[in-house]
């Protein structure tokens, strides 16, 4: 017999090989699968533009942010006016504009005003100049410097104070009592013993106290200048003195109440009595030719006769301000050095 013949599959155009598993598809264009088709055709969005360009070369997206951005600035703008209305940042500024060398001058100054002469305060186009420019002018730095480490040295006297000591304070309210010579009762304990009736007292130092010391100190700052500027709108003195100026000079101050408790602390309540009363005469000296020309010279400038009613008010109100300083600095430091 012949031998049979194997018919060979004719590869036709068009169709794939029959021993092929899968498609072959990198020869695209040969199959007709691989022409690219068109863009935003059916299944594929077009890639042009991203959306956030989309969205920005939109006019009413552009008109909106336009928008937004003034009603932003207004409001910024309206922001900054309603703070400088209640918190002057633009004047506290100045009274922050001092350097070392003027830290210094007034430090000497508050501790020796009998050796100034001239305490004018300087000025420049009816404004006064930076306080790092004129010794005369009133700052906040050494007043909140002086707040701040007067509050940290009370919290370290009050640590000394309570610090324990080795021989006990007992509770005076229970009497001691005589040992009857023939009795069964038992013998008395020892103070320190945990079976004896008798209380140890013992204090402890505690960080509230610090906070009680600054709201204290503050709160009379506060109530110094409510009532200094009551007394004078009673008086009715048309003066320059702004309420800043007003905390600026009574926080000179605590710079006195420093030295005094430093000095309790080193040397004892003689060392206190001494520096503080010295700071005490120099502020209350301080003060009288610092407030003169604050609120007297106003009254000269309005021909107000030195011996007129209205100018002895003023007077007695710049001694009573004055007077009001060492006994405040003796009311908040005396408990402090024991």
């Amino acid at each position: 017999m012949p031998a049979s013949k194997r018919r060979v599959p004719v590869s036709q155009p068009g169709m794939a090989d029959p021993h092929q598993l899968f498609d072959d598809t990198s020869s695209a264009q040969s199959r007709g699968y691989g022409a690219q088709r068109a863009p935003g055709g059916l299944g594929y969005p077009t890639a042009s533009a991203s959306p956030q360009a989309a969205f920005l070369g939109d006019p009413v997206s552009n008109m909106a942010m336009a928008y937004g951005s003034s009603l932003a600035a207004q409001g910024k703008e309206l922001v900054d006016k309603n703070i400088d209305r209640f918190i002057p940042v633009t004047k506290l500024k100045y009274y922050f504009a001092v350097d070392t060398m003027y830290v210094g001058k007034k430090l000497g100054l508050l501790f020796f005003p009998y050796l100034h002469q001239d305490w004018e305060v300087q000025y420049q186009q009816d404004t006064p100049v930076a306080p790092r420019f004129d010794v005369n002018a009133p700052d906040l730095y050494i007043p909140a410097m002086a707040f701040i480490t007067y509050v940290l040295v009370a919290g370290l006297a009050l640590g000394t104070q309570d610090s324990p000591s080795p021989h006990p304070v007992l509770d005076d309210t229970e009497p001691i009592l005589p040992r009857p010579l023939l009795t069964s009762c038992p013998a008395p304990t020892h103070p320190l013993h945990p079976g004896s009736s008798r209380k140890v007292l013992a204090e402890r130092f505690s960080p509230d106290l610090l906070g009680l010391q600054a709201s204290s100190a503050l709160a009379w700052l506060t109530l110094e200048v409510l009532a200094i500027l009551l007394s004078l709108y009673l008086v009715t003195v048309n003066t320059d003195l702004t309420t800043i100026d007003l905390v600026a000079f009574l926080g000179y101050k605590y710079v006195g109440m420093i030295g005094g408790v430093l000095m309790g602390l080193l040397f004892g309540k003689i060392g206190y009595y001494l520096v503080l009363g010295w700071c005490c005469v120099s502020i209350f000296v301080f003060m009288i030719r610092t407030l003169r020309l604050k609120i007297l010279a106003e009254a000269a400038a309005e021909g107000i006769p030195v011996r007129g009613a209205r100018n002895q008010l003023r007077m007695y109100l710049t001694m009573a301000v004055a007077a009001a300083q060492p006994l405040l600095m003796y009311w908040l430091t005396f408990h402090l050095v024991r």
